[in-house]
């Protein structure tokens, strides 16, 4: 396929990246879930990847980073390039002084290596936020006016009352997170770069991309849009093992519809076995723009993905339940976009 076809986005010129949900799979322990975060980051620094995200989840039994902050530290301890952040804090559970410090304290550990991605959206259900905040019922509403208090904190100029120590003064690059056109606009107008989640929101993603960049303006962090996408990617050496993989996913997504989330399961034959035709319309509308199969399909999807998005960096997320499953899913997907 030529480099006019693809346009100005191809597979080896732009960035790609790692989401990681740290996932506890079913009969394995949080502890097991953090060494296989930490070997798949050593991994993805050693295969070229540009980032390590983790995201923030509460009261979920198979998600093990609700303390996102204290596993982004885990993680850049343990690698020495790839940069490591959040994808995303949910900005509405916390007292954006808090989180200043947090990611003060981690570049200064760390510097030029940390990213803090935020997410206007609770990251769980309303009991679990109500326990979080406390006295803090944010729903949502005062994002941009969290977002300015957070960044006058890390702003070097003026006499403040309040001070982030670490925080102040330090560079470190704040990103916009969403699902849908509201933090696309306002990251747009802000000048910030935009993260979008399509690998669960795919119909949303196209729209999402064209509200970002028709508002931009120009800032001291950015002069021209800058758009990450994320996506579900579950690649093995024949279409028929990545299918098999990515049942658990597709499992994970059933449980989240049936409203009791738990463990990432392990793969099945059927899924028809699990689920009924409205369940799995709901799914396939969320994981629908999810990419699984052999390294040549996966190929020409990624090619159509980046030529629909024209995608500045991907963001690759894929549970699966083996972890060494998971490892080669990874290692096959930088192999390639080197080629």
């Amino acid at each position: 396929m030529s480099d006019v076809q693809l346009g100005k986005k191809q597979l080896n010129n732009v960035q790609w990246s790692v989401l990681d949900l740290a996932p506890i799979v079913e009969g394995g322990t949080a502890a097991e879930s953090f060494r296989n975060t930490l070997e798949l980051a050593q991994c993805a620094e050693k295969w070229g990847y540009n980032r390590y995200w983790l995201a923030e989840h509460h009261n979920m039994t198979g998600i093990a980073s609700s303390a996102t902050s204290v596993v982004i530290g885990y993680v850049a301890s343990g690698t020495s390039k790839i940069r490591v952040g959040a994808g995303g804090i949910m900005l509405p559970n916390h007292a954006p002084l808090v989180i200043a410090e947090q990611f003060g304290t981690l570049e200064s550990m760390y510097p030029g290596r940390i990213d803090l991605g935020l997410g206007r959206a609770p990251g769980t259900d309303q009991l679990t936020a109500r326990a979080l905040r406390r006295e803090n019922r944010s729903s949502g509403e005062d994002f941009p006016e969290q977002l300015s208090e957070l960044q006058s904190y890390f702003s070097p100029s003026g006499k403040k009352h309040v001070r982030a120590v670490p925080g102040e003064g330090l560079d470190i690059p704040i990103w916009l997170l969403g699902s849908s056109g509201f933090s696309a606009q306002l990251a747009g107008q802000l000048g910030l770069p935009f993260a979008f989640a399509s690998h669960f929101s795919p119909n949303n993603t196209l729209p999402a991309l064209q509200i970002y960049r028709s508002n931009f303006q120009p800032s001291e962090f950015l002069k021209e849009p800058y758009a990450m996408v994320g996506a579900n990617v579950i690649t093995a050496d024949t279409d028929e093992e990545a299918k098999w993989l990515a049942t658990s996913m597709q499992q994970q997504f059933l449980h989240l519809v049936r409203g009791n989330p738990g463990q990432l399961k392990p793969p099945v034959e059927n899924m028809d076995d699990l689920w009924n035709d409205f369940e799995k319309a709901s799914i396939d509308q969320q994981l629908g723009g999810s990419m699984i199969g052999s390294p040549e399909v996966i190929k020409g999807k990624l090619e159509d993905f980046l030529r629909a998005t024209q995608a500045d960096e991907v963001m690759v997320n894929a549970q699966i339940f083996d972890h060494k499953a998971r490892l080669r899913s990874f290692e096959i997907l930088s192999e390639i976009v080197k080629k």
